[in-house]
């Protein structure tokens, strides 16, 4: 046996539905289809994140041509009561400089690779995606 402790679970800080609010609040235009690749979801998951992000005021979606365009309503609060009281324009403004193009699986500090990336590995040159 190893002394060494193993966490119990994988868990992150943010949420899901905090995730894909963040990666909106980059790009208004995002396609659900690279939320679900940003954030290592299926585009179902994240299509019911959004209705329920819309749903709760958190994001208005109005249709700009064939596409959707997404305006995070930053004036909102915080659902929980012990931070509701909080505006989540800070929370927001606190991952303000996430690069566009970083790799949502990797850990920039440690590199490490999380669990998403490594179930579903990026296909090899010639291999179809």
């Amino acid at each position: 046996m190893s002394d060494e402790r193993q966490p119990r679970t994988s868990w992150t800080f943010l949420t899901h539905h905090a995730r894909v609010l963040v990666m909106i609040s980059h790009n208004a235009e995002v396609r659900l289809r690279e939320l679900a690749m940003m954030c290592g979801l299926t585009e179902r998951a994240v299509q019911a994140i959004v209705t329920d992000l819309e749903s709760a005021g958190y994001v208005v979606r109005s249709k700009h041509g064939r596409r959707n365009h997404y305006r995070v309503v930053r004036g909102t609060f915080f659902r929980h009561p012990a931070e509701a009281h909080h505006e989540i324009a800070g929370f927001l403004d606190l991952f303000a400089d996430l690069p566009p193009g970083a790799d949502p699986h990797r850990d920039p500090r440690s590199g490490h690779v999380g669990q998403y990336a490594e179930q579903h590995p990026e296909p090899q040159d010639g291999e179809p995606r």
